[in-house]
């Protein structure tokens, strides 16, 4: 479980470097290039947390981790989409079975996930008719499948679902046009009148809790994970391996880097070296902490228990205070690191403006995040639709 291996499911250090390489095409593009999609499907990571039942790895939930901040040191809008790709293959695993054998005929299967209740889904003949428009879909320009959350049910009985729909069935609107994370070509959708059938709805509360359709018919602990913190966990990751790779070339151009006028190396500045050992501790320090929370929540799964609000809480928390570290460190090196890292050509520059962007996902709202945890640790209540 724990974050340094680096070898999972295939995520060497050549399909790192070719993130890297491919980079400045993705922004471009404004989506993953063909050979990167290509290079995952080989690497089996899509497969990890498929359920063995459907040929899958089956693999333990943490085991996603630490190839997903590996990727990062290449490319932090491919170890994103590529991370919610793998994220929600296990997502269907939470679905009946009859879904499952449905969109597991098929592989990869490749399918976003939106998650804000932005649609309708109201009561039909053995289903739902869906209607609606979500955004941030990250992963659509190469879907196979979509899974976009509706208000289902009567007007006087509204409940949260998650529908499963093929790609064919949605319209895709170009509105990604951002300042990073271009690569993960995050466009709206928009459904109209899309009739689905009831076994490929599935309510959210059953996936916050981790007591889904998928959990019983599996039986493992890796389909007993609660959403949020294997959402958070699992998006926290692209951004601390952006912050190390940071780092590392920080320390790169530390060694060779002349201050302009003075004339002297930059590593025989004392604050310079002191920023780069800043970034080091910061950095081991946010490891241990995602390897402890993984852990616990791993250890509650094992033994069949239920994880509690406050420990979801506290994970989803966790995983903020990651993001935003990560981010200050980026910041901070990019601080002591001159103009010429802002020349387009240079990794650093595009790598500050994912981490930007990505930062701004409401699973890392930090304030709520502190809020939450907060309260519930006292004991407090916190309103059922909180995103824990």
């Amino acid at each position: 479980m724990t974050l340094v291996t680096g070898q999972v499911a295939g995520i060497t250090d050549e399909f790192v470097a070719k993130l890297a390489e491919r980079a400045p095409e993705g922004e471009r593009l404004r989506r993953l290039p063909a050979e990167t999609m290509a290079d995952f499907t080989a690497s089996g990571l899509s497969e990890l947390l498929v359920p063995a039942r459907f040929g899958g790895l089956q693999a333990s939930f943490p085991e996603i981790l630490d190839p997903v901040r590996r990727m990062a040191h290449g490319c932090t809008s491919s170890a994103w989409t590529l991370s919610f790709y793998t994220l929600h293959n296990w997502i269907m695993a939470l679905f009946g079975e009859e879904a499952q054998a449905e969109a597991f005929a098929d592989r990869p299967f490749l399918a976003p996930a939106t998650l804000a209740p932005t649609g309708r889904a109201l009561p039909a003949p053995d289903g739902y008719r869906v209607s609606g428009r979500w955004s941030w879909a990250t992963g659509i320009m190469d879907a196979n499948w979509v899974m976009v959350s509706a208000l289902c049910g009567p007007d006087d009985g509204l409940f949260p679902a998650l529908m499963l729909l093929p790609a064919a069935d949605v319209e895709v609107v170009d509105v990604w046009q951002t300042d990073g994370m271009r690569a993960t070509g995050s466009n709206d959708i928009v459904v109209n009148d899309v009739f689905v059938p009831a076994h490929r709805a599935l309510p959210a509360l059953d996936i916050y809790k981790g007591d889904s359709p998928g959990a019983r018919l599996h039986d493992a602990p890796t389909y007993r994970w609660p959403m949020v913190p294997a959402l958070a966990l699992v998006a926290a990751m692209p951004v601390l391996g952006t912050a190390e790779r940071v780092t590392e070339l920080y320390s790169e151009r530390l060694q060779e880097r002349v201050m302009a006028y003075e004339g002297v190396k930059q590593k025989d500045k004392p604050a310079a070296r002191a920023r780069l050992g800043d970034a080091r501790v910061r950095l081991e320090a946010l490891r241990a902490l995602i390897d402890r929370t993984a852990k616990r929540i791993e250890a509650t799964v094992q033994a069949g228990e239920h994880v509690s609000r406050s420990d979801r809480a506290d994970a989803r928390l966790a995983s903020a205070h990651v993001a935003a570290e990560s981010r200050a460190i980026i910041g901070n090196l990019l601080e002591a690191s001159g103009g010429s890292v802002h020349f387009l050509d240079n990794p650093l520059q595009r790598m500050k403006r994912d981490v930007d962007v990505v930062t701004g996902h409401i699973v890392f709202e930090h304030d709520t995040c502190l809020e939450l945890s907060g309260a519930l640790a006292i004991g407090m209540k916190v309103p059922p639709t909180s995103m824990i």
